[in-house]
C-alpha cells in the first residue's frame, strides 16, 4: 500500500494552549487525532496520553482496536485521578489503522473522520454529543428535551470518562485515490463539509491541502485549536 500523508496543528487565535494531538505514523499505518476536552484542566495531558497509548499498543502488535481504545480510556482516567482528582480529565479520540487493504476506524467523541472517494465526500463518524443523542431519540419516537445553544455540543462520550465508553468501530475497504481526513472540531465548526470536499479535491500535496484547510479555519476566527491529518492512497 502506497500512502502519502500530512499532519498539521495550530493553537488558533484564542486559546493559550494547544490541547490537540495527532497520530501520523507511516511505519505503523496509523493516523488520527485527539482533542483534550475544553473546560477541564490538563486537556493536553489527556490527548497526549491517549495518542501515546494507541501508538505504543499498535507498535507492540495489538490489533483489537476496541480493547486498545478502552485501555487507552482507562489510562487517561488513571492519569486524571492523579492530575485532577475532583473532575478528572478527558479527550476525544478518532483514528484509523491502515492494514490489509482496509481502514480500521475507532472513534469516541466529536472529532471526525471523512472520506473523499471518486469525487464523493462522506463522513465516516458520528459526533457523540447531546444533539446527536436527541436526534436518535426523535427518530425512535421517544421523548427528548431539545438542546439549546451550546448545550447541543456537549459530549456524551469521551476517553477518560468514569466507566468504559462505547467505541464506534468501522472497517472501510480502501480504493486507490481515496483521501481520508481526520479533523478536530477546530476545523469542522469553522469549515463546512462542502468546503472540505472542494479543498480535498485539489491537485496538491497532502501538506498543501492541510495548510489550506487550517488557514481557512484560522481566517474565520481560529476560536479553538485546529488540527487535521490527511492520508492519500496512491495505490494498494
Amino acid at each position: 500500500m502506497k500512502l502519502r500523508s500530512a499532519a498539521l496543528t495550530d493553537i488558533g487565535k484564542i486559546r493559550s494552549e494547544n490541547e490537540d494531538r495527532y497520530l501520523c505514523e507511516e511505519a505503523l499505518g496509523i493516523y488520527g487525532i485527539a482533542d483534550g476536552i475544553g473546560g477541564l484542566p490538563s486537556g493536553a495531558d489527556a490527548s497526549a496520553c491517549a495518542v501515546d497509548y494507541i501508538k505504543a499498543g499498535i507498535k507492540s502488535g495489538v490489533t483489537d482496536l476496541n480493547a486498545l481504545t478502552l485501555a487507552a480510556s482507562e489510562a487517561v482516567l488513571e492519569l486524571g485521578q492523579q492530575l485532577n482528582p475532583t473532575y478528572g480529565i478527558g479527550t476525544t479520540l478518532t483514528f484509523g489503522l491502515f492494514r490489509d487493504g482496509c481502514v480500521h476506524l475507532s472513534h469516541v467523541g466529536d472529532s471526525r473522520a471523512y472520506l473523499l472517494r471518486g469525487g464523493r465526500f462522506q463522513g465516516l463518524t458520528e459526533d457523540h454529543n447531546v444533539e446527536t443523542e436527541a436526534r436518535h431519540l426523535r427518530e425512535r419516537g421517544e421523548t427528548f428535551v431539545k438542546p439549546t445553544g451550546s448545550n447541543g455540543q456537549a459530549l456524551t462520550r469521551c476517553i477518560g470518562q468514569p466507566g468504559l465508553p462505547a467505541v464506534d468501530l468501522k472497517v472501510v475497504p480502501i480504493l486507490p485515490g481515496d483521501r481520508y481526513l481526520f479533523a478536530t472540531d477546530g476545523i469542522t465548526r469553522m469549515v463546512t463539509d462542502a468546503e472540505l470536499s472542494q479543498l480535498l479535491k485539489a491537485d496538491e500535496s497532502p501538506r498543501e491541502i492541510m495548510q489550506a484547510i487550517i488557514q481557512l479555519a484560522l481566517d474565520r476566527g481560529g476560536y479553538d485549536n485546529v488540527t487535521g491529518v490527511l492520508v492519500v492512497v496512491d495505490e494498494l
